[in-house]
């Protein structure tokens, strides 16, 4: 969408250092594009403080058995979709707890579907086909920040009671006003004007990343640095679970496979089998007693 309103938005403006980037040799085309990228961790870093408050604000809930859900549209919401489907494999984060919306549906990851974006009305509709509830965590990402159909989808959780937090990529935005946490990631103008696939959506991607991964760490799936929280599905993950193990304990790899082996490849069950001197199913219950966490089930 190209407005007079978009057109003045920084994301949108040529930038400044690079009027003759058509002119550059290609290492000189190629340093530009990198030294712009890394200006995006700082965006990120920005906004740190805010994250923070967001991760607080979002485990009471997810807690209480909400979901984690994401809507967007365009970069930011492809964005959106690759941090819910990540999220199983990465923690055994159950799939229907992480629910992606994407304006103009499924198909709009692989064609683009620009116009899906103005529809507010049918980021709402989108919203409310999944039933939110107040202990949903609602993840709203827009490069712009007025995209209509996030909008949408903010108004609709909103009025269900659930947590909001916008991610925009311009001061002032109206999605960081609508959200109930606003998330600026302040990129500025992109090497190519407008192309916000590039560090405005690597700012977003580094946000998600950071987000995501704080609320798991919070909710236990982990062990000190480890990622403990998965099963052994294929051969990649299987070398990934033994060398966990043997990491997380110390044990002789014959000790960690056993241990594997008679809890189906579960890393935090194996574990604390090894480290409390337990067999499986009394693992399995001291994980549930501490609430997923290794340490206290350990003692």
């Amino acid at each position: 969408m190209t407005t007079a309103t978009t057109l003045g938005l920084p994301t949108e403006l040529p930038h400044p250092a690079h009027a003759a980037l058509g002119q550059y040799d290609t290492p000189a085309l190629v340093a530009a594009f990198v030294a712009d990228q890394a200006l995006a961790a700082q965006a990120v870093q920005a906004a740190a403080p805010t994250l923070a408050v967001a991760v607080d604000a979002a485990v009471p809930r997810i807690r209480a058995g909400g979901r984690l859900l994401y809507a967007g549209a365009g970069t930011s919401g492809r964005l959106g979709v690759l941090d819910s489907v990540e999220l199983h494999p990465t923690f055994s984060w159950p799939r229907d707890r992480a629910v992606a919306l994407l304006a103009g549906g499924q198909s709009a990851m692989f064609v683009a579907a620009e116009g899906a974006e103005d529809n507010r009305a049918q980021g709402a509709a989108d919203l409310r086909a999944l039933a939110p509830t107040a202990h949903d965590v609602l993840l709203l990402l827009a490069a712009s920040g007025s995209t209509p159909y996030a909008l949408g989808a903010c108004e609709a959780a909103r009025q269900a009671g659930a947590l909001t937090v916008g991610f925009a990529n311009n001061p002032g935005a109206p999605l960081l006003a609508a959200a109930e946490i606003g998330v600026l990631l302040d990129t500025g103008p992109e090497v190519i004007s407008g192309s916000t696939r590039l560090k405005a959506g690597t700012a977003q991607k580094i946000a998600l990343n950071t987000f995501s991964s704080s609320v798991m760490v919070r909710l236990n799936k982990t062990y000190g640095p480890l990622m403990v929280d998965l099963r052994a599905t294929n051969a990649k993950l299987v070398r990934r679970a033994l060398a966990l193990t043997l990491r997380a304990t110390g044990a002789d790899e014959a000790a960690a496979q056993a241990a594997l082996a008679a809890c189906g490849s579960h890393v935090k069950t194996a574990i604390v089998m090894l480290k409390a001197g337990v067999d499986a199913a009394t693992a399995e219950q001291r994980l549930a007693a501490a609430d997923g966490s290794v340490e206290r089930a350990i003692g």
